[in-house]
């Protein structure tokens, strides 16, 4: 194995002198015409991100070919994409290679690091299995992450659409606003909230895009809002009324769940005092006295 590893980094080492040799020149003129005209050197980075990332998808689309897939199976996992943040044509691709690649890369890294000596069998099992399942699990912490901070930074969009709705502007105005007033502080929620825009402006009903935001969300308290949206324009209440009243009932649910969070602690720390601080305080405690009472038995028997 040691060979082999040694022919590999030679190799390697080969190649990639062969390849600074070759590429030499061309970076030395590429430095100079930098200097001459830098927007000429952004459009050639651009050029060659944009063939790195064909060839990559390219190889990527023929790793996931070996792993048969369902319509339904297909559908729920790009909801899963959208709902995780990833909307781009190639995202799909990307998983399912994942699910091939990560496999394959467990065993190899089990198989180097000898691992796999003790029990091929069930190490090689094992390593298919975590590897089928990784991308599975990553993508579910992913739209967790996502969704909280959507739950996070919903009511400082209420408040601010409150905002601009009574300054005067309409529903569809200050949604744009708000998105790109709140991107710095909670892009992922200005991040859909551009999403309802671009629906608007290309003709979609009002109704229906704030609609396909709590689905490609899936939060609660978005569903509630949208609810309350579309409530408020079937019938014809206030807006700006409804909105500001939710957003304190949203507040004020926070408010009930930080407090049950503190409450739920002192149970909480039961277990890590019983387990851990309570021994360490008997050993300091009572480990003098007993070892004072072993040395008197001791001298006792003794005499």
């Amino acid at each position: 194995m040691a060979y082999v590893l040694l022919a590999f980094g030679a190799i390697f080492v080969l190649v990639a002198s062969g390849g600074l040799l070759m590429f030499y020149r061309e970076t030395m003129s590429e430095r100079v015409s930098a200097v001459i005209s830098p927007n000429q050197k952004k459009a050639t980075v651009m050029g060659r991100l944009q063939q790195t990332g064909s060839s990559l998808t390219g190889v990527l689309g023929k790793a996931q070919v070996f792993l048969p897939r369902s319509e339904g199976e297909t559908s729920v996992i790009q909801q899963r994409l959208v709902r995780a943040g990833f909307r781009g044509d190639n995202a799909m691709n990307y998983f399912y290679s994942a699910k091939v690649l990560v496999p394959l890369i467990l065993i190899v890294i089990t198989t180097v690091s000898g691992v796999a000596a003790w029990n091929r069998f069930f190490v090689y099992g094992m390593s298919l299995a975590l590897g089928f399942l990784a991308p599975d699990f990553w993508l579910g912490r992913r739209i967790t992450a996502r969704q909280t901070k959507i739950r996070r930074g919903l009511p400082d969009v209420l408040d601010l659409l409150v905002i601009c709705i009574e300054a005067g502007l309409g529903m569809d105005q200050a949604t744009a606003r708000t998105a790109d007033e709140l991107a710095p502080a909670h892009p992922v929620i200005s991040d859909e909230l551009g999403i309802v825009v671009l629906e608007q402006r290309a003709g979609r009903p009002r109704s229906e895009a704030w609609r396909h935001l709590a689905e490609r969300t899936a939060v609660e308290s978005v569903q509630n809002v949208v609810a309350v949206l579309i409530q408020s324009e079937k019938f014809g209440t206030s807006v700006a009324k409804n909105l500001r009243i939710h957003s304190d009932v949203m507040r004020t649910k926070r408010r009930q769940q930080i407090e049950e969070q503190a409450a739920k602690t002192t149970v909480k720390l039961v277990f890590p005092l019983v387990l851990f601080i309570f021994p360490s305080i008997f050993i300091v405690t009572l480990g003098p006295a007993g070892i004072m009472m072993m040395e008197s038995f001791q001298k006792y028997l003794l005499h």
